[in-house]
């Protein structure tokens, strides 16, 4: 089940942290509500890096709406994620307790040198400062750096590979935790510093806010995530949900164009001529050659496997010259099969096996009403994605409804002060210097 993220949430939040309590300590958020006055405070942080957005957003209702709605729909998830005890596994608490501290060091990094020109994050720690927190003498009963750091390691490769494939059989390369290492080491560096100054009520009480703020947002994130999987496949179409879409949406049933492709099978397996018939009646738009001339439905030097099973199969079933008797069904729609030349190496210099084949297409595919401009969807996947829509909408208006989110129904959008743009000097114009000609 996929989640989009609102411009809001996107904006505001620094990267998936957990929330924080008065000693910096991690704690379980409440993810019932949000008040008017926290969108507005994030808002405000927002207009002073993209006041475009701020704009946007102060001229369309229908835009601000979708923010409230997708916030509401974002803590429902993560409340009903923190039920589920989706945060208590070791992994996801473990990563709970590493983001918190990024976003930390994060914000108090950005806070603490915002006067200080450009730098990359965590820039002003010093090599020095690194390597003195790995120098620290370990404490009775408390779990060392390294234990640490194996642990915020750990999580961090458990996480990718479960969500990439690709990643799976992955290893970390010696430079790949050096690197981690080192920022681990300054994020810690800059947590602790927060801890301290927050102990002793030395940072401002606008900054905690806001940074707590971010920290429940973006907890909210983790969480609705982990709950979007663990719910996806009860938004799945089955068959029967797509049989019953087309029962009550007869004008979508492909019975008809079943019927056009019945019709021209007949025809060709009486002998007329099938390029001829491929050329009338054919959908594929790959029947139209580069140079703008209608190929007769061929298909030449087809390696094995770049067709659709059902289509491939039917077509190498065949001896060369003969037409499937029967119409081949696949999500593009009905195809009539010709198969002109059969699988084998073409030529003494050839090694790789193809076919030759030619095929009508009658397409059962639909114009998208909400993108007239995209191409034609197959009717099956259209359908699919329809109904998967409808069960996405209806499980997430039963969860949201469940977990009681308060959420204002409307926003202020803040102003933001506009820089004039800065005075030029009138200057008198340079008179050009006359060309010198050189002494013969």
């Amino acid at each position: 089940m996929k989640r989009n993220i609102s411009i809001l949430i996107g904006l505001c939040c620094l990267v998936a942290i957990s929330g924080a309590s008065a000693l910096g300590q991690p704690k379980a958020n409440d993810y019932s509500s949000i008040s008017k006055a926290e969108i507005e405070m994030l808002l405000a942080d927002v207009g002073k890096t993209d006041p475009k957005i701020l704009q946007r957003l102060a001229e369309d209702p229908e835009m601000r709406q979708k923010q409230i709605n997708d916030l509401r729909q974002l803590l429902a998830f993560a409340g009903q994620a923190q039920r589920d005890g989706l945060a208590s596994g070791a992994i996801n608490k473990q990563e709970l307790e590493n983001i918190y501290a990024e976003t930390i060091a994060v914000n108090y990094d950005r806070e603490i040198n915002k006067d200080k020109g450009p730098m990359p994050p965590f820039g002003f720690i010093t090599d020095a400062a690194v390597n003195a927190y790995w120098a620290e003498k370990e404490i009775t009963g408390q779990r060392t750096h390294e234990a640490e750091f194996n642990d915020f390691l750990n999580a961090k490769t458990t996480l990718l590979r479960a969500s990439n494939p690709a990643m799976k059989d992955r290893e970390v390369t010696e430079e790949e935790r050096q690197q981690a290492r080192d920022i681990f080491a300054k994020i810690r560096i800059y947590k602790a510093e927060y801890d301290q100054k927050l102990k002793s009520g030395l940072l401002l009480k606008g900054f905690v806010d806001k940074t707590n703020l971010q920290v429940k947002l973006q907890e909210a994130q983790f969480l609705a995530r982990l709950y979007s999987e663990k719910i996806a496949d009860r938004t799945k179409a089955t068959d029967a949900d797509i049989a019953k879409y087309f029962a009550a949406h007869p004008e979508l049933d492909p019975a008809k164009k079943k019927t056009t492709a019945e019709a021209i099978l007949k025809r060709a397996k009486a002998g007329e001529n099938f390029a001829v018939l491929a050329n009338e009646f054919s959908d594929d738009p790959g029947n139209i050659g580069p140079n703008g001339v209608a190929q007769g439905g061929l298909y030449k030097d087809v390696p094995q496997g770049r067709m659709l099973a059902p289509f491939e199969t039917a077509a190498l079933a065949l001896q060369p010259g003969q037409i499937s008797p029967e119409l081949v069904e696949t999500d593009f729609g009905f195809h009539i099969i010709k198969l002109e030349r059969k699988l084998g190496v073409k030529g003494k210099a050839g090694k790789e096996e193809t076919y030759d084949v030619r095929h009508i297409l009658i397409s059962t595919g639909i114009a998208n009403p909400d993108d007239p401009s995209a191409r034609e969807t197959p009717v099956k996947e259209f359908v699919r994605n329809k109904v998967e829509k409808n069960n996405e909408e209806t499980l997430t208006a039963e969860i949201v409804a469940a977990n009681n989110i308060q959420v204002p129904d409307d926003f202020v959008v803040p102003v933001v002060a506009t820089q004039p743009p800065p005075k030029t000097v009138d200057k008198e114009p340079v008179t050009p210097k006359r060309p010198v000609k050189k002494r013969p």
